[in-house]
């Protein structure tokens, strides 16, 4: 993996990134319901969901959100030299478009907006993450991700 200085990271404002596909799998969402005791019927339950317009069980909003980490670390996207951690800080906007159905493909696509020096050592980054589900013509999410990276 190529590394590159937080000033290269800086001049490279409007690059993106794509990463592999993943599937979301019914144990994924099954195991994501369990972590946040969001049993909804719509995720859980294949028999009755399949009875409701999205025809099966769909994912949680906040699980398609969650796989921006996963799904980030499959790009192609360098290193930061001499980075000691890096930490969610929050999103401008999030978008739930179209429903993520279980068993299809989705990936991530990153565009960096911008990465700005908040104070000596500390960046703030700002990512556009689309998750995307193959095969559809709309973005199952469009969020506006906020990351403080330390140098």
């Amino acid at each position: 993996m190529d590394t590159i200085t937080v000033e290269e990271m800086a001049a490279s404002i409007g690059t993106e990134r794509v990463s592999d596909w993943v599937e979301v799998t019914q144990e994924m969402i099954d195991k994501f319901a369990d972590a946040t005791g969001d049993h909804q019927f719509i995720h859980v339950n294949p028999a009755m969901a399949a009875m409701t317009p999205f025809g099966g069980t769909i994912a949680h909003g906040f699980l398609s959100l969650s796989l921006m980490p996963m799904l980030a670390a499959t790009t192609d996207t360098p290193k930061i030299e001499g980075v000691k951690m890096g930490v969610n800080y929050g999103g401008n906007k999030v978008r739930f478009l179209t429903p993520v159905r279980s068993s299809k493909r989705v990936r991530g696509r990153f565009k960096l907006l911008s990465f700005t020096e908040r104070k000596p050592g500390q960046w703030e980054q700002v990512n556009e993450y689309t998750l995307e589900i193959e095969g559809a013509d709309k973005p199952a999410l469009i969020a506006e991700w906020i990351s403080l990276i330390y140098v």
